[in-house]
């Protein structure tokens, strides 16, 4: 299983790097970052702050391997960051970058503009992880199943489309977009309105779900059974959903030259599992690390940068990338997003 890591979660049995060994790391993870490629002692050496000579680094790189914190490919390669040297950087020397006030006023921008309907929120919540973090943008919820009806409100959107607002008594707000066979006026969209709120409010989501297809008096009218019957084919199957964003930008960096592992991981992007579970492990209200992960092939060399929110609905906010991702960016705009998600659920 992948280990969880947390920024500043230092362990007893982490390397105590000297200062040449710690310069010399965070030197070839930047430079593996920019450029995937084994990384020579040369191009160390050039690094602004390296004052140690190309034989001098190389005997450092060596020391790091031994440490189990690099390797590389054959004797004569240069070296690259292992999955265990990105998680020892995480727990032990990574900073999150400091967003800047323009970059905050942005994200509560973008958010505060959808902060009623849950949905809404954390698929927006994906994509402005994506653009800010140049990854993957991610966002899970569990079902509203067990939260209560408040109020419902139809809102036409043209004949044959109609919006049906679900008010919860938490205060979250569930849409969904009606697709009716049959165009209704407004008025035969109120009568149904108010038939659906008398017989509805009060129960679970759960529950109207089931009485949407069983309640006698919801099918015995014919306006109402329109309306009835579109919220079913609307609503879809019970369970987790996951939003995302960023997939097209995602694909072109080298570790998906490999059009079946791309395709493999779009796969798992449509179907949830298993990175709707590993996303709200962690503890809530953090940002958590998951380096190299291991659940799945199809996520073999990727990382994941996650945000469980707190609350009775199992949810969370994160970013998926390479080995390589910006761990101090990515760390930052998860936890900044999901700071401000949670405030609003």
């Amino acid at each position: 299983m992948t280990e969880i890591a947390f920024p500043g979660g230092v362990r007893e049995d982490d390397p105590d790097l000297t200062e040449r060994q710690r310069l010399i790391f965070l030197a070839l993870l930047s430079l593996y970052r920019r450029h995937p490629h084994p990384v020579s002692s040369e191009a160390v050496s050039r690094i602004p702050g390296i004052r140690w000579s190309p034989a001098g680094i190389r005997s450092t790189l060596v020391e790091l391997e031994m440490l189990g914190l690099v390797q590389r490919a054959h004797a004569l390669a240069g070296r690259f960051p292992t999955a265990a040297g990105y998680t020892f950087h995480v727990r032990h020397a990574l900073t999150p970058e400091v967003l800047s006030e323009a970059m905050l006023r942005e994200v509560d921008l973008r958010l505060r503009q959808v902060r009623g309907d849950v949905e809404a929120l954390l698929a927006e919540a994906s994509r402005v992880i994506s653009s800010l973090s140049r990854q993957l943008g991610l966002a899970v919820a569990t079902a509203f199943d067990r939260e209560e009806l408040a109020e419902l409100e139809l809102s036409p959107l043209g004949p044959r489309r109609t919006l049906m607002i679900l008010k919860l008594a938490s205060g979250a707000t569930h849409t969904l977009v009606l697709e009716l066979p049959n165009p209704l006026n407004p008025d035969d969209l109120k009568e149904a309105e108010d038939v659906l709120r008398s017989r509805l409010a009060g129960l679970t989501l759960g529950e109207v779900r089931d009485r949407l297809a069983t309640d006698p008096e919801l099918v015995e009218d014919a306006t109402v059974r329109i309306v009835a019957s579109a919220a079913r084919a609307s609503w879809g199957e019970p369970g987790t959903t996951l939003f995302s964003s960023g997939a097209g930008e995602f694909a072109t960096q080298p570790e998906f030259a490999d059009r079946e592992k791309l395709a493999s991981l779009l796969h798992v992007l449509e179907t949830g599992p298993p990175l709707d579970r590993i996303m709200v492990g962690p503890a809530e209200g953090q940002p958590a690390v998951q380096v190299a992960l291991d659940q799945d092939e199809a996520l073999e060399g990727l990382s994941l940068v996650s945000f469980s929110l707190p609350g009775r609905r199992r949810s969370a906010v994160g970013v998926l990338g390479p080995l390589r991702m910006d761990y101090a960016r990515c760390v930052a705009v998860v936890e900044a997003v999901g700071a401000r998600v949670a405030a609003y659920l």
